[in-house]
């Protein structure tokens, strides 16, 4: 099941970025001052953004293809938790992007790096689905292999 193994491949890519952001690179930029802070904040969410909402959209296209071919509803359920970061970005995160952004770096103080603290918490949910939909495709591939 070679599509298959391509969203487990999607999904896996997408959550070691999430995990990386949220162990390694935000911890490390919250050690930041304020301005610096929102500086490294605003071109690294712009890349991460780039990065992560195609692999969002290129593994849930991957895990229905996977689901049509096998009729195994893992596949389904995985690629509707992993494209399940979309809504919740749209809704969740994005209001408080939309403020840091608004915010220039010259501005920047208490209130922008509360913010950015806040963003980190509600990414750490971004992780969480990447993680579920990985172990989810994981089970389908498992599953695939036993038949």
């Amino acid at each position: 099941m070679f599509i298959g193994q391509l969203a487990l491949m999607t999904a896996a890519i997408f959550t070691g970025a999430a995990l990386y952001v949220s162990f390694a690179e935000q911890p490390a930029r919250l050690g930041l001052e304020d301005r610096p802070l929102l500086q490294e904040w605003i071109p690294s969410y712009k890349r991460g953004y780039a990065m992560q909402a195609p692999l969002a959209a290129i593994g849930f296209l991957l895990g229905l293809l996977a689901w049509w071919q096998t009729a195994n509803w893992l596949w389904l359920l995985g690629a509707v938790v992993l494209v399940a970061n979309w809504p919740y970005t749209l809704i969740g995160i994005a209001p408080v992007n939309r403020r840091l952004m608004a915010t220039k770096p010259e501005n920047a103080n208490a209130s922008s790096t509360a913010l950015i603290t806040q963003w980190g918490a509600l990414h750490a949910i971004r992780t969480l689905l990447g993680l579920s939909a990985t172990v989810i495709f994981l089970l389908a591939s498992q599953a695939a292999l036993a038949t």
